[in-house]
């Protein structure tokens, strides 16, 4: 099962064409909880600009409900699948020899 988390093992190609197409306030909800490993790897993938008004959103964003930031992380989620299935990323983090990029 492939989860929000599992974001930070995508290509870099493949995290860009995410970070275009989900909204930044779902971002900002979505990383409220995510891991430092999936944080820099998401700004790595955004521009400078982008990436500095992310950071200053969450920081001015008062409380969260965790309800509220799990609903943001599946929509992404299920975005990336529906990315994926339409041919426009590849979520390959599978170990199998047909999950391999190359």
């Amino acid at each position: 099962m492939f989860t929000f988390e599992d974001l930070a093992k995508i290509d870099d190609q493949s995290m860009q064409v995410m970070v275009r197409e989900v909204e930044k306030d779902k971002w900002t909800t979505a990383l409220r909880t995510a891991s430092p490993n999936l944080k820099k790897k998401i700004f790595s993938n955004m521009s400078e600009r982008a990436g500095a008004l992310l950071k200053e959103d969450m920081e001015n964003m008062g409380p969260v409900r965790l309800r509220d930031v799990e609903a943001s992380q599946r929509e992404i989620v299920d975005l990336a699948h529906r990315l994926e299935a339409e041919g426009r990323m590849v979520l390959g983090t599978g170990k199998a020899k047909e999950d391999v990029l190359v």
